[in-house]
C-alpha cells in the first residue's frame, strides 16, 4: 500500500435479493474497514435482503423498485455527497469482492479520482473465455486509449471514487446495462478526471448461480460494444462540482442495522 487513505470512507454495497449472502459480507466489510461506514443500497428486493444487512450492522437505503446497479449505485453517490464523504467504495453483496482490499483502493486515492480493483493485473486466477473475454480486452484497450493510461479491467465493479469524482457521479452516474462500468468511465475521463487500477482477487459468489453460457456471452459481446459505441458519440455536461447535487434520492428509508 503506497499511502494510508485519512479521509471518510462509504462503502456503498448495491444488493437487489441478495438475502443469502449479504449479512456475511457486511460483517467481512466492517471487520476488514473498521473506520468506513457500510451502506447497502436494497434495490426494490423481494427477499429480506434489508433486514439481513441491517442486522449484519449496515446502513440501509431502501428503493422502492429494481433501478439496477447503475441506479443504486448513483442514489449511494448522492448519499455519500449529502453526508460529506471523502470517498465512495463499491462492493458487491455477493462476496465475490474481496473487502480486505479495499484499503489498497482507497489509497491509492491520493493519485487518481477512480481507482479500479482489476481483476487481470497479475493477481489471482480470475478467469474469462470466448466471447466475453474478448468483449473485455477490446473495451479495455479502446478505454485505455480514451483514459490515456492502461487498464486491464474496465467492467470490473469494485471501484473507489474520490472526492472530486462524487458529485459528478451522483448525478451523471449511468443507469443503463454496463453503463455503469463502460459509460461511467468515459464520463469521468471527459470531465477530466483520472483514472488507476490496483491487481484485485475475484471469489466465488457466496450463494446463488452465477449466469454464463455461450448464448448469454454473445449476448454480452454485442451489448458491451453498443454500450462503448453509445458512450463515445453520446454528449454528457460533465463538469465536475463539489456542490451537493440537485437532483433529490429516490424516495427510501435509511436505517442503521443492530450490530
Amino acid at each position: 500500500m503506497s499511502s494510508e487513505f485519512l479521509g471518510r470512507a462509504l462503502i456503498v454495497v448495491p444488493a437487489w435479493n441478495e438475502e443469502a449472502a449479504v449479512g456475511e459480507t457486511v460483517r467481512e466489510i466492517l471487520d476488514s474497514v473498521p473506520n468506513a461506514d457500510v451502506l447497502v443500497v436494497d434495490d426494490g428486493s423481494t427477499d429480506l435482503t434489508a433486514e439481513a444487512a441491517k442486522a449484519a450492522g449496515a446502513l440501509v437505503l431502501e428503493l422502492p423498485f429494481n433501478l439496477g446497479v447503475g441506479g443504486a449505485m448513483r442514489a449511494g453517490f448522492r448519499y455519500a455527497v449529502r453526508h460529506g464523504y471523502d470517498a465512495a467504495v463499491q462492493v458487491d453483496a455477493d462476496g465475490q469482492h474481496n473487502p480486505a482490499e479495499v484499503p489498497d483502493l482507497l489509497a491509492k486515492l491520493h493519485e487518481a479520482d477512480i481507482v479500479i480493483g482489476a481483476r487481470f493485473a497479475e493477481k489471482g486466477d480470475y478467469q474469462v473465455r470466448g466471447p466475453r473475454k474478448w468483449a473485455m480486452v477490446v473495451l479495455s484497450k479502446v478505454l485505455s486509449w480514451v483514459a490515456k493510461t492502461r487498464l486491464t479491467d474496465t467492467t470490473s465493479g469494485f471501484k473507489a471514487t474520490g472526492k472530486r469524482a462524487l458529485p459528478l457521479f451522483a448525478e451523471n452516474y449511468p443507469v443503463e446495462y454496463l453503463g455503469d462500468t463502460i459509460e461511467s468511465l468515459v464520463i469521468a475521463v471527459r470531465a477530466g478526471c483520472t483514472i488507476t487500477q490496483v491487481p484485485a482477487h475475484m471469489r466465488p459468489r457466496r450463494a446463488g448461480t452465477p449466469s454464463h453460457s455461450p448464448w448469454k456471452s454473445t449476448v454480452y459481446l454485442g451489448r458491451a460494444g453498443f454500450a462503448l459505441l453509445l458512450a463515445l458519440i453520446r454528449r454528457w455536461d460533465v463538469s465536475v462540482r463539489a456542490s451537493t447535487p440537485r437532483v433529490p434520492t429516490p424516495t427510501a428509508t435509511v436505517e442503521r442495522g443492530a450490530a
